[in-house]
Order: C-alpha cells, then sequence, then structure tokens
C-alpha cells in the first residue's frame, strides 16, 4: 500500500560512478605520495590528508547509497548486490587511507621501485573500477564490463607477483629488521588495494551474470 509513495529507483548509477570518482582520485593520490616520500615529508603528509579528504568524501556517498536504497521500493539491482558493490568499493578507499596513515606514520623516508609499481598497479586497478562501474547501467555493455572484470584480475595477479619478488629482495638485501618490517607491512597493504579490487569486479561480474 505504502510502496507506491515510494521513489520506484533512485540514481544509484549517478552514486555508484560518484564514489568510483573517488576511488580514482585516492589512486592518482597513492601514485603522487610514492613519488613524494623522499623528496619531501611536509608534501607526503599533505597527499595523505587529501586522502583522508577523498575518503571522507567517498563515505558520504556510501551512507547516500545506503540511505537511498531503504527509501526505494524498486531498485534497478538486487538490492543485496546494491549494497555489496557500493561497500566493496569503499573498501578500496579505506585500505588506499590505510597505506598513506601506515607511510606517515611509519615515518617512511623511501621508498623500494617495487612499491612505486605496486602503487601504480593500484592506480590502473583504480581507474578499472570506474569504466566498469560506468558501463553498469546497460546490461548491452556486459561484453565490455566482462573484459575489464578479467583485466582487473589479471592486475591482481600482477601485483601479488610483484609482492612476492618485492619480500624476496627485501629479506635478502635490507640489513635494517625496522625498515623491513615497515616495507613488508606497505608491501602488503598495496597488494591488498588490488585484492579489493578484484572484489568489486567479481561483484560486478555477478551482477552482470544475473541481468544480461
Amino acid at each position: 500500500m505504502f510502496g507506491r509513495f515510494m521513489p520506484r529507483e533512485g540514481k544509484f548509477f549517478d552514486l555508484f560512478i560518484a564514489h568510483a570518482e573517488q576511488i580514482v582520485a585516492g589512486g592518482s593520490e597513492l601514485s603522487a605520495l610514492m613519488s613524494a616520500v623522499g623528496d619531501s615529508m611536509e608534501r607526503a603528509e599533505a597527499i595523505a590528508q587529501r586522502i583522508d579528504t577523498i575518503e571522507s568524501r567517498a563515505d558520504d556517498i556510501t551512507h547516500e547509497t545506503v540511505a537511498l536504497l531503504h527509501r526505494t521500493f524498486i531498485t534497478p539491482l538486487d538490492r543485496e548486490s546494491i549494497h555489496q558493490l557500493i561497500t566493496s568499493m569503499d573498501d578500496i578507499l579505506d585500505m588506499i587511507q590505510d597505506v598513506a596513515e601506515s607511510m606517515v606514520l611509519y615515518d617512511i623516508r623511501s621508498v623500494t621501485s617495487e612499491a612505486r609499481q605496486l602503487a601504480d598497479i593500484c592506480q590502473i586497478c583504480c581507474d578499472h573500477v570506474r569504466s566498469v562501474v560506468a558501463l553498469l547501467h546497460d546490461m548491452e555493455n556486459a561484453p565490455a564490463i566482462l573484459k575489464l572484470c578479467q583485466e582487473i584480475d589479471s592486475l591482481e595477479s600482477e601485483a601479488d607477483r610483484v609482492m612476492r619478488s618485492a619480500l624476496s629482495a627485501l629479506f635478502r638485501n635490507e640489513p635494517d629488521v625496522r625498515q623491513i618490517l615497515k616495507l613488508k607491512a606497505i608491501y602488503e597493504l598495496l597488494e591488498t588495494i588490488t585484492d579489493r579490487c578484484e572484489d568489486v569486479a567479481n561483484i560486478v561480474e555477478g551482477i552482470v551474470l544475473e541481468n544480461s
């Protein structure tokens, strides 16, 4: 009886895209952070603060999406899928924020080429997440969406390989135990960002297979 007075759909796809834009911004700042370390701690701290702001904006979008979900009678996708997708997207930025906070907290003054490589892979993954989400409004885009999801999976596998190689080199060549512990934590956090992007890809794949 009351359902006819409720919004029938809501602008869920607009909110997904708005959140994905924050993910891309976070990924870009993460790469900038890796370049800033060793150059200027003040600049690195400023970038970390910008990442905090980006993460806060994304949180607001997540809360708006969940609130809209509760107000909407008929949704364009399964309710659980909408909730899973927006929260998984939010997890990506949470991990980016964790990396930035850890870099500052651990007072890391230099990073390895492997750390920068991992950050670059993360940025590409973030770009792919935005591309996937931008296509999701139309199931005619299913082939392109699935191709992008497969590319995210491949990028996650590449990040895993880079991390293993980085850890091997770290344990062989770094004499400072404290530096080993710090960089090991950063490598693992960076690789986890790609895991979270893969989570989004898996959710989107499920949505596409159910609706196309």
